[in-house]
């Protein structure tokens, strides 16, 4: 009877502990979200902040995410990546290229007229970052979405139509790839994120920027350039964005946890993101025409001189990845296909 009363014991002790680790597993979490452009930026409105709530619901309030806007919990842009992998911020949302060299392959998309359509590209992106990445240059963060902006354009002081109007240009660009195409066309090439176009702008250290319209009215651009070169129906580049997560702190979710996170992130939510960047281009376009800026739309024929001046980024990047181990033009024509193929 006392090895029965014994056994009973154990069992109960056992199930008292399982219930008490299950509780303690399904605890409530509160996640920092840190991010480099204000609030009141489209991409914080129309794609963070929904995103936070529908993760909130999906999670039966089990998570809470705390989203911090504008670099408020320290450090500049290119330090995002550092902090979510260190877990100064459990998630973030960062430009890859802001880290020269870290993340190469993602590259691709940002080589010039590679896309026009930023939701097929943007889960092209997902696609290929699952195919190629996830295991390699992401191995060290929980990606939650990868996506792009819509078509980039020049916004510029000075009117530029020709690239021979580039020469001596200063030009901001965001990331190394899009450096090289500056610089392959004769313009003088400035890096640096988005936030400091603004002033960069103002104190005369670039004359000109490339960035997508969505942005522009948050960064009041038209009031500090009165013109803007688009290239027709076709997008000169595009910037590889990301929504990455502490690895550890994904890990140690409950598997409901997970799985609501899970719900609301992947291929379906990267397509939908550059679904809205792009969707905002037109609000900020008019904003800049209301100002009595000039928008200059390059014809096809001038466009094809812009692609033959810019052709040889392409080359070089795939000679660069072969260098690193990668098939380049294999990353290429992959990429190209994901994109057509979404696109259809």
């Amino acid at each position: 009877m006392s090895l029965m009363k014994n056994a009973l014991k154990g069992f109960a002790v056992a199930a008292a502990l399982a219930v008490t680790g299950a509780s303690a597993q399904a605890q409530d979490v509160t996640l920092k979200f840190h991010q480099f452009l204000p609030q009141q930026a489209n991409v914080p409105k129309l794609i963070i902040d929904p995103w936070i709530q529908r993760v909130e619901e999906a999670s039966g309030g089990e998570i809470k995410i705390d989203h911090y806007p504008s670099m408020q919990l320290g450090g500049k842009p290119p330090e995002l990546i550092g902090q979510v992998q260190d877990g100064v911020a459990d998630i973030v949302w960062t430009v890859l290229g802001y880290t020269p060299g870290r993340f190469p392959q993602a590259e691709v998309f940002e080589l010039p007229f590679m896309m026009n359509d930023a939701e097929a590209t943007s889960r092209a992106f997902w696609q290929f970052a699952e195919a190629n990445m996830f295991d390699t240059d992401l191995k060290d963060f929980k990606i939650l979405a990868t996506f792009v902006h819509g078509p980039g354009l020049i916004h510029s002081k000075d009117p530029i139509t020709s690239v021979a109007d580039l020469n001596g240009v200063k030009l901001r660009a965001p990331t190394r790839i899009i450096n090289q195409m500056v610089s392959d066309l004769g313009a003088t090439p400035v890096g640096m994120p988005v936030p400091a176009v603004p002033e960069a702008l103002s104190k005369g250290v670039i004359d000109a920027a490339v960035i997508p319209w969505e942005v522009t009215a948050a960064l009041k651009v038209p009031e500090l350039v009165g013109n803007h070169t688009e290239f027709g129906s076709e997008s000169l580049y595009t910037t590889a964005f990301v929504f990455a997560m502490n690895k550890q702190k994904y890990d140690a979710l409950s598997d409901a946890q997970k799985a609501a996170l899970d719900s609301q992130s992947g291929a379906d939510f990267s397509a939908l993101a550059g679904k809205l960047m792009q969707g905002a281009d037109a609000g900020a376009r008019d904003a800049a025409v209301a100002n009595g800026n000039t928008i200059i739309t390059l014809s096809d024929a001038q466009v094809a001189e812009w692609k033959a001046a810019s052709s040889g980024v392409e080359a070089k990047w795939v000679a660069d990845m072969d260098s690193k181990g990668f098939a380049g033009q294999a990353l290429v024509d992959q990429a190209k296909a994901l994109i057509k193929e979404n696109g259809m």
